[in-house]
């Protein structure tokens, strides 16, 4: 499986490596190219934009956002214009699961959009916020 993970913090990048050790192939972008290049260098494609990151994952994309919740908002304001209907926005920032549902209910028809945020997943699936 490819997936794309946006956000290179200690979190996002320690989750590509264990995706890539169990054979998932990953797709990075962040705003540090310094993380991006870390990455490239264990395997990882590397992305110098969301045009590129976008451009780079196969049809249907499956992305993983995992940026800080203070950002959440604008970088999903910034991908999901590049998104297509049957792609999909994993959100695992650290979000309040209220922002959660509101995000998932203005999510634009184009991509689906699911919430696995630290509150959301302790308090159970039944609050997790998924949109199609």
């Amino acid at each position: 499986m490819q997936l794309g993970m946006i956000g290179l913090g200690r979190m996002g990048a320690n989750m590509v490596r264990r995706l890539q050790k169990n054979g998932h192939k990953c797709v990075v972008y962040d705003r540090s190219a310094e993380s991006v290049k870390q990455l490239e260098g264990e395997g990882a494609t590397g992305a110098t934009s969301l045009d590129d990151f976008v451009k780079k994952l196969q049809k249907p994309r499956t992305v993983w956002l995992m940026v800080p919740a203070a950002v959440v908002d604008a970088s999903l304001h910034d991908l999901v214009g590049k998104l297509e209907k049957d792609d999909v926005v994993i959100d695992g920032g650290n979000s309040y699961y209220i922002d959660d549902i509101r995000r998932a209910k203005n999510s634009p028809p184009r991509a689906s959009t699911i919430a696995t945020s630290a509150p959301a997943a302790a308090s159970g699936a039944s609050n997790a916020a998924i949109a199609r």
